[in-house]
């Protein structure tokens, strides 16, 4: 869900001829759920079925029943299935999804890349919106920062994505998202607030999905050679042939240390619960070492989180979002 390396992310690009700078518009969704009834369980559902659905406004898309796996669609490698599935392709399926969801009280969310967050092994009682919305247009090179990330643009901008002393929000210009009911709605940057890994979209109660996001960037030369130079220093520093969903915890604020490093000084690089595993490159990456189910995640998390806060009194929050069957809040750890 969050943004990836510039040579495989999707962008439509275009110049601003008032500066100098570039407007990067990329159509991408962000995770987020509709808080309705569902209609089967798990048990109920015996086998694949696929249905074709006709929409209200006369698509078609086909829906898959309770035999698509979570751990199919997720970095981490883990989660059980959903009681609905559909891949979209492009804006007007992406709407109609979210309508068709909403009108027949089915809780929905969408999915990109399928980083930053982890699934229930009992799965999802709800449809799982799966985005391969997929165009690029480019004039300039921009945004080196971000490359690297995985995920996705739309997951980037809801996370407020960083790396490398930059974040998403430093560069939005605007934001485009479509509301549960199918509405349109542009957001300029000087009305949205941002935080650090939070942004203003995880607490908009009707938002269905970010469907574009306008960067303004500024063209440089070295764009390239930073590029690659980010690139070099993610693959040496992170453990980036493993299953993980990247940073687990959010650095906390005002410390000056970084999370990664209050787990290593309380030992935990290489801990294991189950087949989740610390990583011993880097310790804010939480890696499945073969099997690891839901709970071993949970329980890993919850004891570095315990072991940190006893040795240095900092309570970590997570930067992963977990989605329980039943979820209603992709935003457990929102700020009060």
């Amino acid at each position: 869900m969050l943004l990836h390396s510039l040579p495989t992310a999707n962008y439509l690009t275009k110049p601003k001829p008032q500066n100098s700078s570039i407007s990067f518009h990329t159509s991408y969704s962000s995770p987020t759920n509709s808080s309705v009834s569902f209609l089967c369980k798990h048990s109920n559902c015996n086998g694949k079925q696929e249905q074709t659905q006709k929409c209200r406004d006369g698509l078609n898309l086909n829906f898959i029943r309770a035999n698509k796996l979570l751990k199919d669609l997720s970095t981490w490698g883990i989660g059980g299935p959903c009681n609905y599935f559909v891949q979209v392709h492009n804006q007007t399926q992406l709407v109609s999804a979210i309508r068709y969801c909403h009108e027949h009280s089915i809780r929905f969310i969408i999915i990109g890349k399928g980083s930053n967050c982890l699934f229930d092994d009992l799965g999802f009682d709800g449809c799982v919106i799966l985005n391969r919305i997929d165009f690029l247009e480019s004039n300039e090179p921009g945004l080196e920062f971000a490359g690297g990330i995985p995920g996705t643009v739309g997951g980037a901008t809801y996370m407020n994505a960083g790396a490398n002393g930059q974040e998403t929000a430093d560069v939005v210009d605007s934001v485009e998202i479509v509301k549960n009911d199918g509405r349109f709605q542009t957001l300029n940057r000087i009305n949205l607030k941002f935080g650090y890994r939070t942004s203003p979209f995880k607490f908009m109660k009707d938002l269905g999905s970010i469907v574009a996001v306008t960067f303004q960037l500024q063209p440089s030369g070295s764009a390239k050679r930073r590029l690659q130079e980010y690139l070099e220093r993610r693959r040496v520093s992170q453990p980036t042939g493993e299953r993980s969903a990247g940073s687990v915890f959010r650095n906390p604020p005002n410390l000056g240390i970084a999370a990664a490093e209050l787990i290593e000084k309380s030992g935990l690089k290489g801990f294991r619960v189950g087949g989740a595993m610390v990583s011993n490159i880097h310790a804010n990456f939480f890696i499945n070492s073969g099997r690891s189910t839901s709970q071993d995640m949970l329980d890993l998390i919850a004891f570095v989180k315990e072991k940190v806060d006893q040795k240095f009194g900092v309570q970590l929050k997570e930067e992963v979002l977990y989605v329980h069957p039943y979820c209603n809040d992709l935003n457990p750890n929102r700020d009060k």
